[in-house]
C-alpha cells in the first residue's frame, strides 16, 4: 500500500485489558479495530472494509482462535489477510497448530512492543509484495491471453520449462479461415475502416473458437489459423474443429449485422480443415519465439481453404474420416493442390447432425436467368493474390451469386478468377462446375462483389426480366 496510507490492524481478544494494551502499542502508527469474540471478528473481516492484518487470541469463549483462522482462510474475501496468533499458551504446540490452520506468525505474551511492531511490519510488507506479484501475474496472463489461447498461456506461465524451444510430433486438426475478397475490399476503404472490420470479425470469432477449445495459433490479417490437439490433445479434436467451423459460419450473420449498423460492406468467410501429423511447440530463438505448428499439414489446410467460396467449409478426407458424428456433406470434390503429390478428395460440409445439430443454410437454389444478350466479360485467372493473363468470355446465365459463362480458355475446377463486366465492373469468382468443353462452359460462384457490381447485376436482371415478360 502507499506509504501515506495507514494499515488497519484488527485485535481479537476476549480480555479488554489485552486489547487496551495492544491499542496503546499500535496507536498512532496504525488504524486499530477490536473484536471481543470470533463471530464479531469474522463480520469485520468479511465486510467492505476488512483489516490488513489480524492479531488473534487463541482461547476465547465460543469460537476459538483456530476455528476463526480456519474460516478466514476458507473465505475468498479474507484468505489473503495475514493472521498472527497472540497467546500465553505452550509456544511449541500453538506454533505448529497455528501454522497448520493458516497463521503466518506467533507472538507470546507478555508482548514486547518492539517485537510486535517488527512482526507486523514484516507481514504487511510481505502482503504488499504478494499483491504486486499477483498483479504482475494477472497482467502477464491477460497480456499473453490476447495473443494466444488459455492453454498456451498455462504452458508458458505455469510450467517451468514452458518457454524452452523445441517441438514434438502430434496428431492434430488445423483450421484455416479467411475472408473472401478482403484484399480488394481493403483497397477501397480507409485504413481505419480496415482495422475496425478485422477487429469486429476477430472479436466475434475468438469466443467461438475458445468455446470449442481450439488454440488460436495466429491472426494473419483477416485470416485465422487454429489448432485442435495442441498443446492439449483430445479424442474428438477433428470433430470439434468441424463443429467450430460450422458455428463460425453461422456467426457471420452477426458479424455482418454489426457491419451493416456502421455502414461497412458485407463479407463472407471460407474455412478449410485438415487432419494429420505436424510438429508443434515453441519455435524461434531465445530472443523471439512463438508457440506454433510446422509441417505440410498446415500448407495443405491453407490450400483447401483457398478452394472455398464465401460461406463454405471444405475438409480433407482425413478430417472426414476422423469425425465420429454424421456430417451433412453437400459435395465431394477431387483436387490436386500445389505441393501435393497425388489427387485428394475434399468434402463440402453443410453441418453436423449430432445434438445439438448445427446446420448451414441449404446451398443457393435460385434458378439462373438466361440472358437474351450474353454479357461480355474479361477473365483473369488468379495465382495467389495476383492475376495472370487475360482472355475473353460471355456470361450466358446468372443469378445473384452464380454465373454460367462461356470462356475462351479452360479453367480448372475451384480456380479463382477476376472478372471485368461490361468493361468496368470488377468482381471475383471461383469455378465450381465444368459444364462442357466444346465450347468451354463453366459455372462460377461469386466470392467478392462490390456494391456497385451488385447494383449493376440487379439492374441487368430486372431489365432481362422485363424483356422476357414483354416478349410473352
Amino acid at each position: 500500500m502507499p506509504d501515506h496510507e495507514k494499515a488497519t490492524i484488527l485485535i481479537v481478544d476476549d480480555t479488554p485489558t489485552n486489547i487496551s494494551l495492544m491499542e496503546i502499542m499500535l496507536n498512532p502508527k496504525y488504524i486499530v479495530k477490536a473484536a471481543r469474540d470470533g463471530e464479531s471478528a469474522l463480520k469485520i473481516c468479511f465486510s467492505n472494509s476488512p483489516p490488513d492484518l489480524v492479531l488473534l487470541d487463541i482461547m476465547m469463549p465460543g469460537m476459538n482462535g483456530y476455528d476463526v483462522c480456519r474460516q478466514l482462510k476458507a473465505n475468498v474475501l479474507s484468505k489473503d489477510i495475514p493472521v498472527i496468533f497472540v497467546s500465553s499458551m505452550n509456544r511449541h504446540f500453538n506454533e505448529v497448530l497455528g501454522f497448520e490452520v493458516g497463521a503466518v506468525d506467533y507472538i507470546s505474551e507478555p508482548i514486547v512492543p518492539s517485537i510486535l511492531h517488527v512482526r507486523i511490519k514484516n507481514q504487511l510488507e510481505l502482503r504488499t509484495a504478494n499483491k504486486k506479484l499477483q498483479s504482475a501475474y494477472r497482467f502477464i496472463r491477460d497480456t499473453f491471453g490476447r495473443y494466444t489461447s488459455e492453454e498456451v498461456v498455462d504452458s508458458l506461465v505455469d510450467t517451468p520449462d514452458g518457454l524452452q524451444l523445441g517441438g514434438e510430433k502430434r496428431h492434430i486438426s488445423v483450421l484455416m479461415a479467411d475472408l473472401r475478397g478482403f484484399t480488394s475490399l481493403s483497397e477501397r476503404v480507409s485504413a481505419e475502416v480496415v482495422v475496425d472490420i478485422i477487429n469486429i470479425y476477430l472479436g466475434e470469432m475468438t469466443p467461438v473458437i475458445q468455446k470449442h477449445m481450439g488454440t488460436i495459433n495466429e491472426f494473419i490479417g483477416d485470416a485465422i489459423l487454429v489448432i485442435f490437439g495442441a498443446p492439449v490433445q483430445r479424442d474428438d479434436d477433428a470433430m470439434r474443429a468441424v463443429r467450430c467451423a460450422v458455428e463460425m459460419q453461422l456467426t457471420m450473420d452477426r458479424v455482418n449485422r454489426r457491419f451493416q449498423d456502421v455502414g461497412y460492406p458485407q463479407v463472407k468467410m471460407g474455412i478449410g480443415i485438415n487432419t494429420g501429423s505436424a510438429i508443434v511447440g515453441n519455435i524461434g530463438c531465445h530472443k523471439r519465439s512463438k508457440y506454433g505448428v510446422v509441417g505440410m499439414l498446415v500448407n495443405t489446410a491453407s490450400r483447401i481453404e483457398s478452394y472455398t467460396v464465401g460461406g463454405q467449409i471444405l475438409i480433407s478426407e482425413a478430417t472426414h474420416d476422423a469425425c465420429d458424428t454424421p456430417l451433412r456433406i453437400d459435395d465431394e470434390i477431387k483436387v490436386m493442390p500445389k505441393g501435393v503429390s497425388k489427387e485428394m478428395t475434399i468434402f463440402d460440409v453443410g453441418g453436423v447432425y449430432d445434438a445439438p445439430a448445427l446446420l448451414l443454410p441449404e446451398k443457393n437454389s435460385e434458378p439462373l436467368m438466361q440472358l437474351s444478350l450474353p454479357l461480355d466479360v474479361q477473365i483473369s485467372p488468379i495465382e495467389g493474390k495476383f492475376s495472370r493473363e487475360t482472355f475473353g468470355g460471355k456470361v450466358l446465365r446468372l443469378n445473384g451469386s452464380l454465373f454460367e459463362m462461356q470462356m475462351d480458355q479452360d479453367c480448372s475446377t475451384l480456380s479463382s478468377l477476376k472478372l471485368v463486366l461490361d468493361g468496368t465492373f470488377k468482381l471475383y469468382v471461383k469455378v465450381v462446375h465444368a459444364i462442357s468443353s466444346e465450347p468451354i462452359v463453366a459455372q462460377v460462384s461469386v466470392t467478392y462483389m462490390p456494391e456497385e457490381v451488385e447494383t449493376f447485376i440487379a439492374k441487368l436482371m430486372h431489365e432481362e426480366s422485363s424483356r422476357q415478360e414483354h416478349a410473352k
